[in-house]
């Protein structure tokens, strides 16, 4: 989630107060809770070596032979929980907290990734649907805000507005993404509670704490990207009427 999200707005309360940094506030605050939740969830249960001692890429295995899919590639990846799956190359990427360890947590991490793989194999049509949206979203992402910018610095209010759509694009990628992590934790809790991975509840209901938590980092990503969309078109009215 991009945090430098800023403007100069002309909404005021009282003498040089902006209202609407209230609101990009209160994404970056929603953000960083969701954020402290998933990395004290993953940090809990990293302590916490499974009862089998499966390592991530031992449960990736796993799955994935059980799955039909010995064909997809699982890699050691750097950066701290840097995991995810590669539909274009169909390479399971690991971070070494999820490869190397025997954790409650790198198991469901693993799990969760896998679960991405076989939505993949499956013909998933919500992970085709991001994986085609991912360009569009990559443009707008990136040109959004220069063309505002020039459009509040010139008056030129059609541009601004034509930079509000394209932040719409990132938006729209975000509900995108909201049902394929949600498909994909669901998938991962099911193979995890078959009995093959999680030895026991505790197991399992640890896996679920932690995708739960990492769950909930998208949708607090798509609410702080709505409350900048609502502070991007209250700036640009206000431009506009003055």
């Amino acid at each position: 989630m991009n945090f430098s999200m800023y403007g100069l707005g002309n909404s005021r309360i009282g003498f040089m107060f902006d209202w609407t940094y209230l609101l990009l506030l209160a994404g970056v605050v929603i953000c960083l809770i969701a954020s402290a939740r998933v990395n004290s969830a993953f940090r809990k249960y990293s302590r916490i070596a499974n009862a089998r001692g499966l390592t991530g890429r031992d449960v990736a295995e796993i799955i994935l032979r059980n799955a039909g899919l010995n064909y997809v590639r699982i890699e050691r990846v750097s950066g701290r929980l840097s995991d995810h799956y590669d539909p274009g190359t169909q390479v399971l990427r690991l971070s070494p907290e999820v490869y190397d360890v025997a954790s409650v947590a790198a198991m469901g991490v693993a799990a969760h990734e896998c679960g991405h793989a076989i939505q993949h194999a499956k013909g998933y049509a919500p992970l085709a649907l991001r994986s085609a949206a991912v360009p569009v979203a990559r443009f707008g992402s990136m040109l959004y805000w220069p063309i505002i910018l020039i459009g509040w610095i010139t008056g030129i209010m059609g541009l601004a507005d034509l930079g509000v759509l394209f932040f719409c694009f990132v938006i729209i990628f975000q509900i995108i993404t909201l049902p394929v992590e949600f498909n994909a934790s669901r998938r991962a809790l099911q193979i995890i509670g078959d009995g093959q991975i999680a030895a026991n509840e505790y197991e399992y209901k640890g896996v679920k704490s932690v995708l739960s938590a990492a769950a909930m980092t998208y949708v607090a990503a798509l609410l702080s990207s709505i409350l900048q969309l609502i502070r991007l078109i209250a700036i640009t009215g206000g431009r506009r009427r003055d």
